[in-house]
């Protein structure tokens, strides 16, 4: 296989190293048609005929008679009494200047097109459209030799905007700004295949975990290989997990370990709790929780103040709702104590937790084995990644858990996803060998800018106190 460059198996995947189209944004706003009801005959009137039960005869006999009288006979006058007839003539409603005048209002016109018909055209602010989801990836590039290992993570999308994906020993850098396509390490067989990879906070450096109970730190921007962690697991290390600088890493074995790389000693904590391979780690945005998922169908919960390096960490919850192996985790973005966890193929099902009590919120049926899990940083929604029978990705409402789209094309499993940094894309690496890109989730929205405010005046003078 060549270094440089993915090979490009099939005509309708393309090689990480060859040029890619640019992503097309696509556009849908249905239009409805609104059918008018037709009026009966009765009802399309064009004039109004009186009804003369409705006439004021009597006050139109005086008005045509004795209400001439005064002006054509005028009397002698005073002011009260002409206040006094004023008064009088308030009090009866003798001030009309209709003659021919009626008791009831003239029934209102008919409208030929509906009220409604012109609310719905004339509105001020349009209604919001539903969102249009593209049904297929924007574009698919070959991955060979992805190992197909549900317990691994080989998949990760850092905040350079450069995605990292293991193809059996050989981690590959794939820029998305532009499409170019580096080989930052290849391990040796005998310490293969990569069974992990993960980007530190910053973008730049990257966490690679070995088959052989290692992991390996590299700068990309050098391609450099910056130090090697050992001692702190005995088996394969499958699943890796940024907290500032500290560095979590999850073994075959069981254990769970804080690494320090600032330091030479690396392990300040060990989590003891899983029995089997731990295939799920997730910190929680605020860098306080940790869940860990493992073969062992179990989920916990940990709190970064009660870590202690003198002994094993004790957990805060022990959740034993799942009935297969635990490994998409993925905490929301905006609610810092709910977490999304996925059971394996055995269990079929998405649960909700609350972390700071330990309840189980909600559990959803999928069925089909989930993978992977990621919340949207832009919408209230969800994405899973499957397995077995329709390797679909599906993406829910939440909290409704309402399906708003299912995602085909991969041929085999969707064993690992990753959003992209801006959370508009996500991609996708299957057992097919290959790596999709999907427009899933909505763009951000646009944030007014803040008003600037009038700076104090001498505020660049140190004050005096």
């Amino acid at each position: 296989m060549d270094a440089g460059s993915l090979s490009s198996s099939t005509t309708k995947t393309q090689s990480l190293s060859s040029n890619t189209t640019t992503m097309k944004t696509h556009c849908r706003s249905p239009l409805r048609e609104q059918f008018i009801q037709r009026k009966n005959s009765k009802e399309n009137l064009d004039r109004f005929i009186p009804n003369r039960s409705a006439m004021d005869f009597d006050y139109a006999h005086y008005m045509l008679t004795e209400g001439a009288k005064g002006k054509e006979n005028p009397v002698v006058s005073s002011p009260s009494r002409d206040a006094y007839r004023k008064q009088l003539a308030e009090s009866l409603n003798m001030n009309r200047t209709r003659i021919l005048a009626f008791k009831n209002k003239p029934p209102a016109p008919v409208d030929l097109i509906p009220h409604e018909s012109c609310s719905t055209l004339h509105q001020d602010k349009p209604a919001k459209t539903r969102r249009y989801i593209p049904q297929t990836s924007e574009r698919t590039l070959d991955a060979p030799d992805l190992v197909d290992d549900y317990y691994l993570n080989l998949l990760d999308w850092g905040s350079a905007n450069v995605l990292a994906i293991a193809l059996g020993t050989t981690v590959y850098l794939w820029d998305a700004t532009n499409g170019s396509t580096s080989e930052l390490v290849t391990v040796d067989d005998e310490n293969g295949p990569i069974t992990s990879v993960s980007w530190a906070p910053d973008g730049r450096h990257i966490a690679v975990g070995l088959n052989n109970s290692e992991v390996q730190l590299w700068d990309s921007a050098s391609n450099k290989q910056l130090r090697t962690l050992r001692g702190g697991h005995r088996q394969r290390v499958g699943s890796l997990a940024w907290n500032n600088h500290i560095l979590t890493t999850g073994g075959m074995d069981g254990r769970i370990i804080n690494n320090d790389v600032r330091i030479r000693s690396h392990i300040v904590e060990t989590y003891r709790g899983h029995e089997q391979e731990v295939c799920g780690l997730k910190w929680s945005a605020s860098g306080q929780q940790l869940a860990s998922g493992g073969n062992d169908n179990l989920l916990y919960i940990w709190d970064r103040a009660m870590a202690s390096s003198n002994s094993a960490t004790q957990w805060v919850h022990r959740l034993n709702d799942h009935t297969s192996a635990v490994k998409a985790l993925s905490w929301c973005p905006f609610q810092g104590n709910l977490l999304a966890s996925g059971g394996g193929s055995g269990d079929r099902s998405i649960k909700f937790w609350n972390t700071h009590t330990g309840a189980c919120l909600n559990s959803v049926d999928t069925g089909s084995q989930v993978c992977s899990l990621l919340w949207s940083k832009n919408e209230r929604e969800l994405l899973s990644g499957h397995g077995f029978s329709q390797n679909q990705l599906t993406l829910w409402k939440y909290p409704s858990m309402a399906k708003m789209a299912e995602l085909t094309g991969h041929t085999s499993r969707v064993l690992f996803m990753a959003q992209s940094p801006d959370g508009c894309t996500v991609a996708s690496a299957a057992a097919d060998e290959t790596l999709r890109f999907w427009n899933v989730f909505g763009a951000p929205e646009v944030t007014k800018p803040a008003p600037k405010t009038r700076p104090e005046p001498f505020s660049n003078v140190t004050r005096i106190r």
